[in-house]
């Protein structure tokens, strides 16, 4: 599987200590600004950097056959391939890099390319028609082709940075490696996580590996380039970026890496809200918001984020709930079923979601106007919401959730107009509840549904101008939006379109409400003596089912 291992080059101890000097630099230099006091970093970070990791030591270098380790050309989008092509017909050097090669290896869909090249960022933009230099620090390309925009960097911005003193120290350590092993090494040691580390030359079928990224892939282990402590001490984003990851591969991080994550959890506060919600509509819009929610809370970064519903899951935590089986755990794993890295949403659709769901826990609603008002996001009309509401009062459906939704203490079912003065007061709820992520005084109120929460130490995640958007989700029950298809179409949701937005919210609330009764007929079943009473349960489960196809 290996076809070149470099155990040839073995270097001096003053060489090495040189060369991790160099990578301590090379990993300081791209967080410090211009005049910051570089004496802020520990110097006892300094020793630990690459040496912990086996990064000085080129005799570690690894270059891989793609073709054996697993990697499919065919998943490489278009664009991307375009962009490489055209680049390596101009003589220059290009390469897939970063999370893109990480989920290639593993069969997953990348959720974009980034590309890295010899080229510089002028010859870049003179290749391509549509290219727009972005950046000021650290300027990159942004190549529009086919509808889609794909990064491409270059190595000239990396090796323009390293001082013309630690350039000679560099190329005197390192005289027996070639120019373009180091280059790409550099480049290598900027990184965050070692899986994040390998560069692919689809054109030659190589994958190059400077930082044993692909032993980490392997151990489905999340670790740090250089020591977690002095990564996450320069940049607290990769943090969350960690977290993301974790949860989207389902990794684990490694020891060292997990006790620098708890212990640093607390300065992503420092981070503008523009990138928290960035960093948060990652975890939450690509299919594993499940395990990024459980993730932040273990590692304590839920109460900064999303802090009324840490609160929240403490609160059924120390009523002995399982937490995973709340309400809103089961809501985010609907959506989860819904979403995935190549067919994402915008925030809008679960900052809307969580919006309906703080609203029942601030005012807990009985079942049939949760599901008056899901079925009507979901069908589109008054009408069809009041009918299949109708029908499931017929069947007389059950749902437990607590605190959500009350249990009913009468048989009888209410009156249309009492469901829509419920359902229309329930919209007002949950137009009012998007407040939590936009003002830090409304977020303080509605804390105080938990008497035991701690001091809000939440920020304020979105602006006027985005609350206003998705409140208007909930601003009606116009009857003129009945669909034509009931398969989510997922070109409207990336565009933020608020009925399709409406539509999957609706879906998400009735999966859950749905999966709910069907888990209560599984559980309570075995402990039924009476055979028709089984039967029953059964039956009044799978007939949601065949209600929603029959509306739809």
């Amino acid at each position: 599987m290996t076809i070149s291992k470099r155990s040839d080059l073995l270097l001096l101890p003053a060489k090495l200590s040189s060369l991790r000097s160099i990578a301590f630099q090379l990993q300081r230099w791209k967080h410090t600004s211009p005049g910051e006091n570089e004496d802020l970093v520990p110097k006892e970070f300094e020793a630990r950097s690459a040496q912990e990791a086996g990064l000085c030591n080129p005799s570690s270098w690894r270059t891989y056959d793609s073709r054996k380790v697993g990697i499919n050309k065919s998943a490489i989008s278009q664009p991307a391939w375009g962009i490489i092509r055209s680049l390596q017909q101009k003589g220059f050097e290009a390469f897939l890099v970063g999370g893109c090669v990480r989920d290639l290896l593993l069969k997953r869909v990348p959720k974009d390319f980034d590309i890295i090249t010899t080229a510089t960022n002028k010859q870049i933009k003179k290749q391509f028609r549509r290219c727009i230099i972005v950046g000021r620090r650290f300027p990159i390309c942004h190549v529009h082709m086919v509808g889609t925009i794909t990064e491409v960097s270059s190595f000239d911005t990396i090796i323009k940075d390293v001082e013309e003193g630690k350039e000679d120290i560099l190329r005197k350590a390192l005289h027996t490696c070639s120019e373009k092993d180091i280059v790409r090494w550099k480049d290598s040691m900027r990184r965050d996580f070692t899986i994040n580390g390998l560069f692919f030359d689809p054109a030659k079928s190589r994958v190059y590996d400077y930082v044993n990224g692909l032993k980490d892939l392997r151990s489905s282990r999340v670790t740090t380039v250089v020591s977690a402590h002095l990564s996450f001490s320069e940049d607290c984003a990769r943090i969350l970026r960690g977290l993301r990851i974790a949860a989207r591969l389902g990794f684990w991080f490694s020891e060292e890496t997990a006790a620098a994550l708890r212990k640093l959890s607390s300065s992503v506060s420092t981070l503008t809200k523009e990138r928290l919600m960035m960093e948060l509509n990652f975890m939450l819009a690509y299919g594993a918001a499940k395990p990024s929610i459980q993730l932040l809370k273990k590692f304590g970064l839920l109460e900064i984020l999303l802090p009324f519903h840490a609160a929240y899951l403490d609160h059924q935590d120390k009523h002995k709930v399982d937490y995973t089986s709340t309400m809103f755990m089961k809501l985010i794993s609907s959506l989860d079923k819904l979403l995935s890295p190549d067919r994402p949403c915008r925030c809008t659709l679960w900052l809307g979601l969580l919006a309906f769901h703080i609203a029942l826990v601030r005012n807990p609603e009985e079942a049939s106007v949760v599901w008056a008002l899901s079925s009507f996001l979901y069908f589109g009309t008054w009408s069809e919401a009041v009918e299949f509401v109708k029908q499931l009062d017929k069947n007389k459906k059950s749902v437990d959730f607590l605190p959500e939704i009350k249990a009913l203490r009468e048989a009888k079912p209410m009156s249309e107009k009492m469901l829509k003065e419920k359902v229309l007061n329930l919209t007002l709820l949950v137009r009012s509840s998007v407040n939590a992520f936009s003002c830090k005084e409304s977020l303080r109120e509605y804390l105080t549904v938990f008497p035991e929460a701690p001091e809000c130490s939440g920020k304020v995640l979105i602006s006027v101008k985005k609350r206003d958007y998705v409140a208007k989700l909930f601003n009606d029950l116009d009857d003129n939006r009945r669909r034509e298809s009931y398969d989510i179409d997922y070109e409207l949701l990336k565009k933020d379109d608020p009925d399709e937005i409406r539509f999957v919210i609706g879906k998400v609330f009735m999966d859950t409400l749905s999966a709910r009764i069907e888990d209560n007929v599984v559980k309570k079943q075995p402990l039924l003596k009476n055979k028709e009473e089984r039967m029953g349960m059964q039956m009044a489960a799978d007939s949601i089912h065949k209600l929603r196809l029959q509306f739809s």
